[in-house]
């Protein structure tokens, strides 16, 4: 602590005694002053003026200085008080955002693991995933997921099961991912989850089983897929859910990791398996590609070179998925286009009918989500077909 000035804390404590609004600004100029002759009582109040300071800027620079302050004030506080830890675990947080949105990953990260080290490990799995270092982030995943709390969160699970496959270990991410599916089926059949969220999940699961190899396993699972959708063509929901299109795509988006560009710290890649409405710089830089595909996918379209088109079109209804498949406001009007497209496209390939067969469940998925059921029947019992008989 360096020399007081007495007439500054005193100024100080008028400000805040006085009868008038202050503004955020004045409330942390005050709290500088004050932090420093009462920091017990003015170190937890400058970290909250701080962080509400950063999140109303529009500088990105000013937003790291000020985040950057306030996790300096927030490792001031004592330990002893009882709410240090949640203040520097949202200063950290608000900081690495901070990094990575200006590119500094290597600082982002660590302070990430100064998260981790404190109990939060969430976003340093995501940022070890969007590198590609997917056994660390299913390392930090695991912990999450067996940390005592007997609720099984789809989030946890789905992203675990997906660093896991990400890093190889399909085996591994399967058992994960069927431990995910026992519980929804065991809500499903309480009314607890909707058949559409447990359609989903068996076709995914159905997906990773075939990407393993094991081609029985994963027939098995699509034909009790198919019976589910059969209920759901037939009477619909039991209840009427709301805000389940986040699993659609997370799971759509998840099943096309494989047709993008390998992650790294050089070129990170979207986390895929994570919530899609989470702001993250890949997340902006993969929907940022978008123009580029629509003109690669007309350069093809014009060379006819159909089965690399159907690839690239399918890269694109994903990222209009994520850029827009949680809203629900004319939610089938705006993305049944791609879909469709991708069937069109995938039946001009008679020679490939993995790639129609492919282009069937997704919109059958998509269906499903736009609770059109029929359709979503009709689309992969084809593709069921189609499959079965390779």
């Amino acid at each position: 602590m360096g020399m007081i000035n007495h007439d500054a804390v005193l100024r100080a404590r008028v400000l805040l005694l006085g009868s008038g609004r202050l503004s955020v600004l004045e409330q942390v100029d005050a709290y500088r002053v004050l932090a420093e002759v009462s920091p017990k009582a003015y170190l937890p109040k400058l970290v909250d003026a701080l962080l509400l300071m950063s999140y109303r800027t529009r500088n990105q620079e000013v937003e790291l200085a000020l985040t950057t302050e306030a996790v300096e004030a927030a490792r001031r506080i004592e330990a002893d008080l009882p709410t240090r830890a949640e203040r520097l675990r949202r200063a950290l947080d608000a900081y690495q955002r901070t990094l990575f949105a200006l590119g500094r990953r290597a600082e982002g990260l660590s302070a990430c693991e100064e998260m981790a080290a404190a109990g939060s490990n969430g976003r340093l799995a995501k940022a070890l995933a969007e590198e590609g270092r997917f056994r660390e982030a299913a390392e930090l995943n695991e912990k999450a997921a067996r940390n005592g709390t007997p609720e099984i969160s789809f989030w946890t699970m789905v992203e675990w099961a997906a660093n896991l496959e990400g890093a190889g270990l399909h085996d591994e991410a399967s058992a994960v991912f069927r431990e995910l599916l026992d519980d929804t089926r065991r809500k499903a059949a309480e009314q607890r989850s909707a058949l559409a969220v447990l359609t989903w999940e068996l076709v995914h699961l159905s997906r990773m089983r075939g990407a393993a190899g094991d081609g029985a396993d994963a027939a098995a699972t699509r034909q009790e897929a198919l019976t589910v959708l059969q209920e759901l063509a037939t009477t619909g929901e039991p209840e009427n859910w709301s805000c389940i299109l986040g699993w659609w795509v997370t799971l759509f988006a998840l099943s096309g990791r494989g047709g993008e560009p390998a992650a790294s710290a050089e070129s990170p890649m979207l986390a895929f398996g994570t919530d899609p409405d989470v702001v993250s710089a890949p997340r902006d830089a993969f929907l940022g590609s978008l123009p580029r595909l629509e003109v690669e996918a007309a350069e093809l379209r014009e060379a006819g070179r159909l089965p690399e088109l159907v690839d690239v079109q399918r890269r694109i209804s994903i990222r209009a998925a994520v850029r827009e498949g949680t809203r629900p406001y004319q939610f089938g009007d705006r993305l049944k286009p791609y879909f469709d497209e991708g069937v069109a496209l995938a039946r001009r390939l008679p020679d490939d009918p993995a790639r129609l067969a492919r282009a069937l469940t997704d919109r059958s998925m998509f269906l499903v989500a736009a609770r059109t059921f029929e359709p979503a029947y009709a689309d992969f019992a084809e593709a069921v077909t189609l499959l079965d008989a390779r």
